[in-house]
């Protein structure tokens, strides 16, 4: 398997499917390290110093260690329920959602739902939105009016990689 391949499993395995390699997280998301490497071990070679390259390596900072490296979560993206400990934050005046043009309908009588996910991903530029929504199709994006949601009392959140998230969004809060 490739370092992006593995990357890919420890983030199914991390947000998703713990239960795969026979692995629990806790309340807040975390997995013992020593585990996660026996778990993926008995499927291909896996080490320590593999594990640190792709938490280091990983282009969207999906993943944080503890202070001693003996535990490791995913920092959101979760569908799995769990706590990452995320604390509210005043989000700027406009945030962005990117998704395929498929889902314009959908979202159009519904607003923006966090789906199979524990919330809602908002990106602070267009341009980031926009290669988020190209993974789903052609790319819609959407211009979040979240400095007015944040004063009508919705909470905002932001993870450790810089992910705006919010439990829903929605369609009044909305534009294209």
């Amino acid at each position: 398997m490739s370092q992006k391949s593995t990357g890919k499993f420890i983030s199914l395995i991390l947000r998703h499917k713990p239960e795969i390699i026979g692995i629990t997280l806790d309340e807040h998301g975390w997995a013992d390290v020593d585990e996660l490497i026996a778990g993926i071990g008995r499927q291909q070679p896996f080490d320590m110093t593999e594990l640190e390259r792709i938490v280091a390596e990983d282009a969207k900072q999906r993943y944080s260690f503890n202070d001693d490296k003996t535990l490791i979560r995913a920092n959101q993206g979760h569908s799995v329920p769990v706590d990452v400990e995320l604390e509210k934050k005043l989000p700027p005046d406009i945030l962005w959602h990117g998704t395929g043009e498929k889902s314009v309908e959908l979202i159009a009588s519904q607003g923006l739902l966090p789906m199979s996910r524990l919330y809602v991903h908002l990106s602070f530029d267009y341009d980031t939105a926009k290669k988020v929504g190209s993974r789903h199709g052609k790319p819609v994006v959407y211009r979040v009016n979240a400095g007015q949601m944040q004063a009508d009392g919705y909470d905002f959140y932001q993870s450790v990689n810089g992910v705006w998230l919010t439990k829903a969004v929605p369609v009044k809060y909305l534009s294209l």
